[in-house]
C-alpha cells in the first residue's frame, strides 16, 4: 500500500488545488481553494470557461458578483467530484471588518443554497484575524460552517476553539519558511517549527475536547505530511499527493487523542486584549499573517483586473 493510502487511514486527506483533474486522480475527502489557485486556474483552457460563464450571467455587474460567481462555479464543480466539503474564501480585504466578512460570507451560502448544496458541504474561509474569528463565531451560531486559514501562533488557535469555529487550517510550510530564513537553517522531521505548532495546537484541542478540526496546510515537503499522520485533516498540493503515492514504507500516526490526554497542557482563556498581545509576542505570526492577506488580496484584484481587461 503507497504512503497516500495509508495516510488516508489516519487522516482525512484534503486537494489544496484548483484542478478537478488532480480531485478525480486522487480521490480526496474534501477540497480547498483560494484566490491565488482559482487566478491560476482560469488562466487555464479547461477552466476558463467558468470565468467566462460568470462574467456572461453578470455582464454589466459589480466586479465583487463575478468573482462570487466564479468561486461558486468551482466550488460546484468541486461538489460534484469531492465527497465531502468544499471550502470557499472570503475576500481577504475584509479580514479587518467583522461586519462586512458576515455579510459577504452569508451572501455566499446563500448562492450555494439558491444551487441546491447543503451548507453542511461548504466551509466558509476567513483569515485568522481578531476581527475574522470574531465573525467566524457569529456564522457558526448561524450554522455556518467556518475555515480559518492563514494561522500561525497559538494565540490565534486559543481564539478559534473558543469562538467554537469548525476547522482551522495552520500554514506549516510558512512557518517552516520564516524560521529557514531567520536562523539560515533546514528543518527536517519533528525539529520543523511548522510541523511543532500543529502538534502543539491539535494536543491542546484533543487534551480539553474542543471540538474544532486541526487541518495542516501549506506543505513544503513530503516529510512535514508524514510527521503530521495522524492530524484530523491534512490538504495537500497535487504535487505533494503525486510523492506519496509513488512512495512506499509504512506510515504510523505521529499524533493521537490518547497521547494528548495524557500530557501536561496548561488551559488558556483569551480575551482580546490578550489575543492581540500574545499574537503579537511571536514575530513570525505577525509578519506571515500581514504577508498573506497581503498575497491573497493581491490576488483578488489580479483577478478583478483580469476581468475588467476582458469584460
Amino acid at each position: 500500500m503507497n504512503q497516500l493510502e495509508q495516510l488516508k487511514q489516519h487522516t482525512v486527506v484534503v486537494a489544496d488545488t484548483g484542478d478537478f483533474e488532480t480531485m478525480r486522480d486522487y480521490k480526496p475527502r474534501d477540497a480547498t481553494t483560494n484566490p491565488s489557485l482559482i487566478f491560476k486556474a482560469v488562466q487555464q483552457d479547461a477552466y476558463r470557461p467558468l470565468l467566462d460563464q460568470a462574467m456572461r450571467d453578470h455582464a454589466g455587474k459589480p466586479l465583487g458578483d463575478i468573482i462570487d460567481h466564479t468561486l461558486i462555479l468551482f466550488g460546484l464543480k468541486i461538489l460534484e467530484i469531492v465527497p465531502g466539503r468544499v471550502s470557499t474564501e472570503v475576500d481577504a480585504r475584509l479580514s479587518f471588518d467583522t461586519e462586512g466578512t458576515v455579510e459577504k460570507a452569508r451572501h455566499l451560502i446563500g448562492m450555494y443554497a439558491r444551487a441546491g448544496i447543503d451548507r453542511d458541504r461548504i466551509l466558509i474561509k476567513v483569515a485568522s484575524t481578531w476581527e475574522g474569528i470574531k465573525a467566524a463565531e457569529i456564522l457558526e451560531k448561524e450554522g455556518i460552517h467556518c475555515n480559518l486559514p492563514l494561522l500561525f501562533s497559538f494565540a490565534q488557535a486559543v481564539a478559534c476553539a473558543e469562538a467554537g469555529v469548525t476547522l482551522i487550517s495552520p500554514f506549516v510550510g510558512r512557518i517552516y519558511d520564516w524560521y529557514k530564513k531567520e536562523n539560515g537553517k533546514e528543518y527536517e522531521g519533528a525539529d520543523d517549527p511548522g510541523v511543532q505548532s500543529v502538534k502543539r495546537i491539535y494536543n491542546y484541542y484533543k487534551k480539553y475536547d474542543y471540538p474544532t478540526e486541526v487541518m495542516g496546510a501549506s506543505f513544503r515537503n513530503a516529510g512535514q505530511i508524514r510527521e503530521l499522520t495522524g492530524c484530523d485533516l491534512l490538504t495537500i498540493s497535487p504535487a505533494l499527493l503525486g510523492e506519496l503515492h509513488e512512495a512506499s514504507g509504512e506510515l504510523h500516526p505521529r499524533v493521537s487523542v490518547e497521547a494528548a490526554k495524557a500530557m501536561d497542557i496548561e488551559r488558556v482563556h483569551l480575551q482580546e486584549k490578550d489575543f492581540r498581545y500574545q499574537h503579537n509576542l511571536d514575530p513570525m505570526a505577525v509578519e506571515k499573517l500581514a504577508q498573506g492577506i497581503r498575497a491573497f488580496a493581491s490576488d483578488v484584484e489580479a483577478l478583478e483586473e483580469l476581468i475588467q481587461s476582458e469584460g
